[in-house]
């Protein structure tokens, strides 16, 4: 969500950093926006509705994963990733200790990839 809130065009960022990639988004991420979006007033349901619009265009798709029963969306995204695009600062520290690559913005402005790329 936070790359809607700056106005940076995540998507094509993502290209330039993976373009051999097939860019996805987890269908239980969706769904957890879609609640975000459902509870939330003002700045947090418009940055959500952006986030969702995002992750409903070209050329990411939406993977239809299940959470596994009692799993978290952390969680699943660990199982699941090899890479994964994220700022929250405790899910990078675990997806580093599990030697996922991490791609965050940086500075507002800028994607950066924490660990090594393998095609």
């Amino acid at each position: 969500m936070m790359a809607a809130q700056f106005n940076l065009d995540v998507v094509s960022e993502l290209k330039k950093i993976l373009p051999s990639f097939r860019l996805s988004v987890p269908s239980f991420v969706v769904r957890e926006l879609e609640n975000i979006k459902k509870r939330s007033k003002g700045r947090t349901k418009a940055v959500a509705a952006v986030a969702i619009k995002i992750a409903s265009s070209s050329p990411l798709e939406i993977k239809d994963i299940p959470l596994l029963e009692g799993e978290y969306v952390d969680d699943a995204l660990l199982r699941i990733s090899h890479v994964l695009g994220t700022n929250d600062r405790e899910l990078r520290r675990k997806a580093r200790k599990r030697e996922i690559t991490v791609i965050y913005l940086r500075q507002k402005r800028y994607l950066a990839v924490d660990g090594h790329l393998k095609h």
